[in-house]
């Protein structure tokens, strides 16, 4: 698979912007609506995603990413991740590499801004990324053009499916008003 840094082909803001959703730096995935197959943790490891011969677990074939069972009622799954950082978005990749049957045929991603570690019920979600319709084992960039900062995403797949690796592309944003004069900024913790 391309690997941002090397290759020519891939956007701009891959290059440009550091990735929001890398739990080296205080991102986490909070919750997800089904993780059957895989976790949803594996989705935002910075390591390109692998693909392991023969490899199996209590629940069938090991694959390196979050991926949600067969969804046998209506509706979708979703992810919320919470950001390394508060930041405005530049562009996505929604990578489904070694996902060949079983990946979701599109997915969005929401965005939000709040106070806190996890949003409330009633967080006033934005779409940040339509419902894009995706093909299997390839990247999926997605450019975004929103001047707002945001402190979580969530990424939908429609209905189900495996995605290796979201990519959260942006620029850490700090809102210097609540900031107290004379104290420095502390990281956030888990």
């Amino acid at each position: 698979m391309a690997n941002p840094i090397l290759d020519p082909n891939v956007p701009a803001f891959t290059r440009r912007h550091m990735n929001l959703a890398d739990p080296r730096l205080g991102a986490k995935a909070l919750f997800a609506s089904d993780e059957f197959f895989a976790p949803k943790e594996r989705m935002l490891d910075p390591q390109p995603a692998v693909f392991i011969p023969g490899k199996y677990d209590d629940h069938g074939k090991w694959m390196d990413g979050w991926e949600t069972r067969r969804k046998r009622t209506s509706g979708h799954d979703h992810c919320v991740i919470r950001l390394a950082r508060p930041g405005v978005v530049h562009g996505v990749d929604l990578d489904t590499s070694h996902f060949t049957g079983n990946f979701p045929p599109a997915a969005s991603i929401d965005a939000c801004h709040v106070e806190g570690d996890v949003p409330p019920d009633d967080a006033a979600w934005q779409t940040l990324v339509p419902a894009t319709t995706l093909q299997g084992n390839q990247h999926h960039y997605v450019e975004v053009n929103d001047a707002r900062a945001f402190t979580h995403v969530r990424v939908n797949l429609y209905p189900d499916g495996g995605l290796a690796r979201l990519r959260v592309y942006g620029q850490p944003k700090r809102d210097w008003e609540r900031v107290e004069r004379g104290h420095a900024a502390r990281p956030r913790g888990d």
